[in-house]
């Protein structure tokens, strides 16, 4: 490896969420700090425990060493960097930067495109299990969710369930779904034939997409990332799609999002919604972020980074298969995050979430509730750090927790 994902990075004391919030937060979302003798193993808020890339520090830095930091143009190397990603790392063609727009956050996009596609009290179909992020939102907006669960398949792989999403559309008069792809919290990355099949059916009774792809650089194996928006001319023209950096090069504290939107009408609407604030404008510092993160240097580190969170997944998968038999999990195809079933162990030994997570938390394995998920008995656990802390996880999770 050209790039470190070995070295273990302290981050206590350098305002990280994951580490310094340990049994100060939320009780019902941050986990407690853990028991003397225990160190923590940040395992539960959807970032990672790597060094950024060496491109965006050196990015920022650079702008930094200039003193003056008023209001500024957006640079057209910024657009440039997005539409190169996405056309070497997604096959995308035909992309402009008058198609590209920034938000803040994926979740301020998502909220922008509603207030296009929908009026206030208006029902959204949404695939569970869900993001949190997307439950909070769309109910503090006053949006009425409505549920299409995913299933399992014969071989624990989580399906989306055509017929129920089709009822569900007809019976609750729904005009928006929202498509996260790959899945969040599952792990799915979905084939082609999948989407087109979703697509197909928002056509048919003309439902508007709302497509959040942030986690989709995040893919291990041989799989790849379909843009919802590239399996139909239909599809193109009635998907919002939103991503950012932050996933994939570790930038959430530094704020910055985008969508691509190629449909006029649907464009200037969206970015009208965006504009109300008057604060969804580019941070200066993130935009450099980008561009450092989209650079030669950039693809290199993101390659290798797949490579190493393939290698934890394995490890965690198989590590369940072997020592906790009734666990359940399906090996995420995207994302670094597992979800994990605990049904049957809670059956079979009479314990309940409650009683498995503080369990975890006392001896430093910090993963987080999967219920705020609607997994009913699961925990949802990060993968993005040192295959050491992984291992070191497991173990404590076997000495411990699982006996």
């Amino acid at each position: 490896m050209k790039y470190d994902f070995e070295s273990i990075m302290d981050r206590r004391g350098r305002d990280a969420i994951a580490v310094d919030s340990l049994g100060k937060g939320n009780p019902s979302f941050t986990p407690r700090a853990p028991s003397e003798g225990f160190d923590s193993i940040p395992m539960w808020v959807a970032d990672m425990n790597f060094p950024a890339c060496p491109s965006i520090p050196r990015s920022i830095t650079e702008r930094v060493q200039h003193p003056a930091y008023g209001y500024f143009e957006v640079r057209d190397e910024y657009y440039e960097r997005i539409i190169k990603w996405h056309s070497e790392r997604n096959g995308v063609t035909g992309l402009s930067a008058e198609m590209i727009g920034y938000e803040n956050g994926v979740l301020g996009g998502v909220l922008s495109a509603l207030g296009v596609f929908c009026s206030r009290g208006d029902s959204v179909l949404v695939h569970s299990p869900t993001y949190i992020g997307f439950t909070g939102s769309l109910q503090n907006a006053g949006y009425r969710i409505v549920h299409s669960p995913l299933q399992r398949d014969g071989n624990g792989v989580w399906r989306m369930d055509l017929a129920d999403m089709e009822d569900k559309i007809l019976k609750n008069h729904i005009h928006t779904a929202i498509f996260c792809s790959p899945h969040n919290p599952c792990g799915r990355v979905w084939t082609r034939e999948e989407i087109l099949a979703f697509t197909e059916l928002c056509r048919k009774y003309d439902v508007y997409i709302i497509s959040d792809e942030i986690w989709s650089d995040i893919i291990t194996g041989d799989r790849k990332h379909i843009p919802t928006q590239s399996v139909s001319e239909d599809a193109r023209n009635r998907t919002a799609a939103f991503y950012a950096p932050s996933k994939t090069f570790n930038l959430a504290g530094l704020v910055g999002a985008y969508h691509i939107i190629y449909d006029p009408w649907i464009r200037e609407r969206v970015k009208k919604e965006s504009s109300l604030s008057h604060y969804n404008n580019v941070n200066l510092l993130s935009m450099y972020a980008l561009i450092g993160a989209y650079s030669p240097e950039g693809y290199e580190w993101c390659d290798e980074l797949r490579e190493v969170l393939g290698q934890n997944i394995d490890y965690a998968c198989s590590f369940i298969d072997r020592h906790f038999p009734d666990l359940d999990v399906m090996r995420p195809e995207g994302t670094y995050m597992l979800f994990v079933d605990c049904s049957g162990y809670c059956k079979k030994n009479g314990r309940t979430m409650d009683e498995i997570l503080d369990a975890c938390w006392k001896v430093g394995v910090a993963v987080q509730d999967g219920r705020p998920f609607h997994g009913a008995a699961h925990f949802r656990m990060n993968l993005a750090l040192p295959l050491s802390r992984v291992k070191e996880a497991f173990d404590r999770l076997e000495r411990y927790v699982f006996v």
